[in-house]
């Protein structure tokens, strides 16, 4: 099993001529069992295709060509335009949209995802490279082209959420390494305001059986940490989490700019210190360095196993 995608997802790409997406989708027809990519859209360029994907103008010409709902779409196209793009593939049915654009206006951001709650569907991102199931299926840039991409991403029970989509890959590869395969890997974005949160990606890693552990990335600033203690406390979660928290030293140098739009610390909250402490208080352990993550889920595995 795996969560939000499998073998059977169908999706197209918008923004399918730009050189970025051009890349992904080939990335995406290589990988694992081959991406059901049933279009692209790019305004204007009707007829043409894209490593033998037909594109259309908009998201319903690509719904009424493939006869039956689309199940996601990756959204590539420039910041000032994805908010119509998203709005678009929402008012069409599609309940999966992976934004990987970045440099989105905040107050665009927040619409996209209201629609898309008011929708059921769901986000992933922005400022994301989109989900993997090891073997199986990627949708988005994930792990780079499909051959580097089958090196770091092996079949297993370790669930990984990163707000770093480099990060997704190198914990992932970290994990492979030792031995320990994952059963789907997401990368949430980086930005202050994203579509799915750790939280709210936890019933869904938590309804999998094929799942048995989970690792996160994070940083300092926001309150998604908050809120992942809090889930895993209310809801007694029976998934092992293991995490590890860049930029601690952000702590001694107030002011610091660290990379993602979503480090923004603004107040005590949001410091490194403040969320280890809180995470480890819902029984979730924060790794000092990346290769301690394999020894610590081998080891927290092995406790669920037993029970």
């Amino acid at each position: 099993m795996s969560i939000l995608i499998d073998e059977n997802t169908t999706f197209i790409v918008q923004g399918i001529t730009g050189r970025e997406a051009v890349n992904l989708t080939r990335e995406c027809l290589d990988y694992g069992k081959g991406a059901k990519i049933v279009g692209g859209v790019t305004p204007g360029r009707l007829g043409r295709d894209v490593h033998g994907v037909p594109v259309f103008d908009t998201v319903a010409q690509a719904v009424e060509h493939h006869g039956a709902p689309i199940d996601g779409s990756v959204v590539t196209v420039p910041p000032a335009f994805t908010k119509d793009a998203v709005f678009e593939a929402l008012e069409n049915g599609i309940k999966l949209v992976v934004i990987v654009t970045e440099r989105i206006p905040r107050g665009d951001v927040a619409q996209m995802v209201e629609l898309a709650n008011e929708r059921g569907a769901r986000i992933i991102g922005p400022n994301c490279l989109g989900i993997i199931v090891p073997d199986v299926i990627k949708m988005g840039g994930i792990g780079g082209p499909a051959r580097d991409a089958a090196k770091s991403y092996t079949r297993g029970p370790v669930g990984v959420i990163s707000r770093s989509g480099g990060m997704t890959t190198e914990m992932s590869s970290t994990l492979t390494a030792a031995g320990l395969g994952q059963s789907t890997a997401v990368s949430i974005g980086g930005d202050a305001i994203i579509g799915s949160t750790y939280a709210e990606l936890m019933p869904l890693f938590e309804a999998d059986q094929d799942t048995q552990a989970i690792v996160i990335y994070t940083e300092p600033g926001g309150r998604m940490e908050a809120e992942l203690a809090r889930w895993v406390t209310d809801n007694n979660s029976r998934l092992p989490i293991v995490a590890f928290m860049a930029g601690r030293f952000m702590d001694e140098m107030p002011g610091m700019i660290f990379g993602h739009a979503g480090t923004i610390v603004e107040g005590k909250e949001d410091t490194a210190s403040e969320k280890i402490a809180r995470l480890a208080e819902a029984g979730i352990v924060v790794a000092e360095e990346i290769s301690e993550i394999p020894e610590i889920v081998k080891e927290k595995m092995g406790g669920v196993l037993a029970t």
